[in-house]
């Protein structure tokens, strides 16, 4: 079977792997059907994503089909569409212990610790599979990165009185718009890029939209009628604009890091400390934010004209690839088609 494997930074390669094995007693055999690029693809793909190795087969979010199933394994059935959680606890370890299982000691990512879905086929622990009836294709490859948006509007704890900052519309903050529009508050999306911009404004004519200036502080009071926002989530994965979210928060307020980036933040400790703030990471999703965002697709709740802004044949991808860094071309979210 063919698959594609990132050798290095910027080497991407078409190779012939041997069919899978038969599945194991609690395993499915997943025929791969579509893989979103994901904002890790790329980073590995350029060699400055954290917690990476190469030679590796990228892929983790996926719409796929199940082809065999092992004897032990009855939730799904062959011929079931289906996405996957590519996140796996190696032990049992005391943040897995506590219902953390988003960010456990020893879990492994599946296409960055571990070989992905950029394969025509794979073997997968049937509990980590989801099938999912009643949505497209393109809708099934979205719901991991979907999945991790409502992870962090989670972790932000979003109460009726507040007011909410979501930092940077690429995937993953237009997935937390999409999502934090059905609460009822206030939203502003800050963001570098016009083109992104305007896909905000346009798809979402509700939420408050600014452009990075050097007024940032006024016109945040301004939307916010003279206050700041009490929530932040900063899904950038920019230094600088992470660092600057601790004066753009309200007293009393919330930062949620949803981005990451190589390297150390710096921040004003009597500015964190006058402001009594809270800060918060958020790191991949759980399953029950799979389950949830299933059901919010399925109910039609969830805006995502937009959200998709190019599709590439598996056969094209190793000459495709490079064009997702161009500014021309203006990418949001980029899928990966196999048939």
């Amino acid at each position: 079977m063919k698959a594609i494997v990132l050798r290095a930074p910027k080497i991407l390669e078409e190779i012939e792997l041997p069919y899978p094995a038969p599945p194991a007693e609690d395993e499915v055999l997943l025929k791969v059907i579509r893989v979103s690029i994901c904002g890790t693809d790329l980073h590995a793909y350029n060699g400055n994503q954290p917690f990476f190795s190469y030679p590796r087969i990228l892929g983790h979010e996926i719409a796929a089909s199940v082809v065999q199933v092992g004897r032990q394994v009855t939730h799904v059935q062959v011929g079931d569409l289906c996405t996957i959680e590519p996140y796996r606890n190696q032990v049992i370890d005391q943040a897995v212990r506590r219902g953390k299982t988003n960010c456990g000691k020893q879990m492994t990512v599946f296409g960055v610790h571990e070989d992905g879905a950029m394969r025509e086929y794979f073997t997968y622990k049937a509990a980590n599979v989801h099938p999912v009836v009643g949505l497209e294709l393109d809708q099934l490859s979205l719901i991991e990165p979907l999945a991790i948006a409502s992870h962090a509007l989670e972790r932000a704890d979003i109460q009726t009185d507040d007011t909410v900052l979501i930092i940077g519309a690429g995937p993953i903050g237009y997935g937390i718009v999409a999502i934090a529009r059905l609460l009822g508050v206030k939203i502003a999306v800050l963001e570098v890029s016009p083109h992104r911009a305007s896909i905000i404004k346009h798809h979402f004519p509700e939420v408050h939209v600014l452009l990075h200036s050097d007024t940032i502080h006024q016109d945040l009071e301004t939307i916010f009628e003279g206050e700041l926002p009490t929530i932040i989530l900063d899904a950038t994965g920019n230094r600088q604009s992470m660092e600057s979210t601790f004066e753009y928060a309200a007293p009393g307020g919330s930062i949620i890091f949803v981005g990451l980036f190589m390297g150390q933040l710096v921040f004003d400790d009597p500015t964190f400390h006058r402001k009594e703030l809270t800060l918060k990471a958020s790191r991949n999703a759980r399953s029950k934010d799979f389950v949830k965002i299933i059901g919010l697709l399925k109910a039609g709740d969830l805006k995502l004209e937009g959200y998709i802004s190019h599709h590439i044949r598996f056969d094209d991808l190793t000459t495709e690839f490079n064009k997702l860094y161009d500014p021309d071309e203006h990418v949001m979210k980029a899928i990966v088609t196999f048939d």
